[in-house]
């Protein structure tokens, strides 16, 4: 839980103070947007790994 916490710290010191609203919206998408292909890729890696593919 700790750690949870002190993930959602960082994220949100990363937008404070930015100035423009675009900017910081985009960035924002962008930010969970690499969050999610970062989650498919390690589910695509833990799927294979379970299934038996041969990694050669």
């Amino acid at each position: 839980m700790k750690t949870t916490l002190l993930i959602k710290e960082i994220y949100l010191e990363g937008f404070r103070n930015l100035g423009h609203y675009l900017l910081k919206n985009y960035l924002k998408v962008f930010a969970w947007f690499s969050f999610l292909l970062v989650a498919v890729g390690l589910y695509a890696l833990v799927f294979r790994m379970l299934t038996g593919f041969a990694f050669d």
